[in-house]
């Protein structure tokens, strides 16, 4: 058993928001990486695609999340699956700040539409 806590070491800010690691390799995860994300009240995560599934659980606010231009609203209580390859945006809602964990199996990268190169994600290492 290892018990997480989040740190200063594992924590990734943007101008958008902060994500947080919980689980991942280098904290004895083997298989599935976790974070917290906090976006600022209508703040956007980048035009982006994760090459692994992700499953993104609003725990406070609501996000709107755009998936390859389909819309939708989650909040607190609901959970939104997000393919592999999907072209995505997630935006907190105008109103407040939105707070998730993120849950995806172990090594994911990110890509920018049209870019090649695979950009590690620290906070799920």
């Amino acid at each position: 058993m290892h018990v997480v806590s989040e740190s200063e070491q594992r924590t990734t800010r943007t101008p958008a928001g902060v994500m947080s690691g919980l689980a991942g390799p280098s904290q004895g995860s083997a298989e599935v990486s976790t974070w917290r994300v906090e976006l600022g009240a209508g703040m956007s995560t980048p035009v982006h695609i994760i090459d692994r599934e992700q499953v993104w659980m609003p725990l406070s606010g609501a996000f709107e999340v755009e998936v390859d231009g389909r819309v939708e609203q989650v909040g607190a209580g609901q959970a939104v699956i997000l393919a592999a390859g999907a072209v995505r945006r997630l935006t907190a809602a105008a109103t407040g700040p939105a707070e998730a964990l993120v849950a995806m199996t172990v090594g994911g990268r990110a890509m920018v539409p049209g870019g090649e190169d695979k950009i590690r994600l620290p906070w799920a290492e």
